[in-house]
């Protein structure tokens, strides 16, 4: 029996174009696009559950921990919010990656090469960032139930990824990575997409309500990603744990 969800093929994949991570233009350009509201997201429905009414740096003393962070895009967000952030990924490639831009953007981060079920901090976390990872694990069940571990009471949990559906495949896949090449080809396995009903059935095993649904769609026209009632391809879900 697996006692881990690393995939160490996905770990490969993204740890050889690690470089790139902070190139707006290079092969993460799509997450560069898909930051802005994602992290609108996280902060306001952070805010909106622990009722903070602090205008600057409003997420102070919330401890954070962002789940599969690749080169940091979304923990240095967090910690200019005032959080105060662990990030984990099971690429060394890009954590070191991460603490180096960390380091250059004068940001306090604690950056641990590991994955969740492996992870022992000495305290819970407040919120936990599961942000386009769960299809790129091997163990969905282990590595969610490892995540809601390390959640305290009341705490939020937030997943982002792709719906199993056969517009996911059309546009995730062939669109985006054969026709408009905005990903690497083999960036995503549909296989490994994930229902929201699904989603919430996992996480409801392990204490985790769901509290908001949400689609996210791109707009050709603006150039950019909004909130969305469609959910066919890309959603946000917030979970608390009970």
């Amino acid at each position: 029996m697996k006692n881990n969800t690393i995939n160490k093929e996905e770990i490969e994949k993204f740890s050889k174009i690690a470089e790139e991570w902070w190139d707006p233009e290079g092969k993460f350009k799509p997450l560069h696009k898909f930051n802005p509201v994602r992290i609108s997201y996280i902060k306001e429905n952070i805010i909106n559950t622990f009722k903070i009414n602090k205008k600057i740096k409003p997420l102070k003393n919330i401890k954070i921990l962002d789940v599969g962070c690749g080169g940091g895009l979304l923990s240095e967000p967090m910690s200019r919010l005032g959080a105060n952030v662990t990030a984990i990924d099971a690429s060394d490639k890009n954590i070191n990656v991460a603490k180096l831009h960390a380091k250059s953007s004068n940001l306090n981060i604690n950056y641990v090469c590991t994955s969740p079920e492996k992870f022992q901090p000495k305290d819970k976390f407040d919120v936990i960032l599961n942000m386009e990872i769960v299809e790129h694990v091997d163990d969905v069940n282990l590595f969610l139930k490892s995540c809601s571990n390390l959640l305290k009471k009341n705490g939020i949990m937030f997943v982002a990824t792709l719906n199993k559906t056969l517009k996911s495949y059309v546009f995730a896949i062939i669109g985006a990575e054969y026709i408009l090449r905005w990903l690497p080809i083999g960036t995503h396995e549909w296989e490994k997409f994930i229902k929201p009903d699904e989603l919430t059935y996992i996480l409801k095993k392990n204490n985790l309500e769901l509290n908001r649904l949400d689609g996210m769609k791109f707009n050709i026209v603006t150039d950019k990603w909004r909130i969305s009632s469609d959910k066919s391809i890309n959603y946000i879900a917030k979970y608390i744990k009970n």
